[in-house]
């Protein structure tokens, strides 16, 4: 029987992998690599650390605490987007492999839409009228699930066929820490 934690003590550090996460429920769970039950993992924890959402399959290393209801996580300390394995390939938007080096800075940007049924949406980098496209493969390889209209991000974008597309999102704070 694993040891219980009561809310009064630290929290204890896991990495696991997200099993699933819904932002429209507001939740979802992780599981430990050490086993055990799955943690669940609220929208206000990640929003703490600066996502709205995260894909399933990422790596993750939580902070968390047993309650009464199960294992919480309390804070995110570190994300991992999930290998690419086979998801599709971007050739079809980007009209061949864009190359990171090749794609501008991280910029701020906020989201204008983005409908994760029809697997895409659009920003604007503060200061620029200019649309982004924003593909959900790209979210998915950034470890993000979905995006709220509204929501603050930084992106990093490249000349696609049709335009402007980002090629990495991720917090909106992640320009501030690269830079660091």
């Amino acid at each position: 029987m694993m040891a219980q934690l009561s809310d009064a003590q630290d929290p204890v550090v896991l990495r696991g992998q997200v099993k699933w996460f819904d932002p429209s429920k507001g939740f979802g769970f992780v599981v430990a690599d050490e086993g055990g039950t799955d943690i669940l993992l609220h929208a206000n924890v990640l929003r703490n650390f600066g996502q709205s959402s995260v894909a399933d399959g990422s790596l993750i290393e939580v902070a968390v605490q047993s309650t009464s209801r199960g294992r919480q996580a309390v804070s995110v300390l570190a994300i991992e987007p999930p290998e690419t394995g086979l998801a599709p390939d971007l050739e079809e938007i980007t009209d061949g492999f864009v190359d990171l080096s090749e794609a501008g800075p991280a910029e701020p940007a906020r989201v204008k839409w983005f409908d994760k049924a029809k697997g895409f949406g659009f920003a604007n980098v503060f200061g620029s009228n200019e649309d982004v496209f924003i593909h959900v493969e790209v979210l998915r390889r950034s470890g993000l699930a979905d995006l709220q209209p509204g929501e603050a991000v930084s992106i990093r974008t490249a000349q696609g066929k049709r335009g402007c597309m980002a090629v990495v999102v991720s917090a909106w704070d992640a320009i501030v820490t690269d830079e660091d």
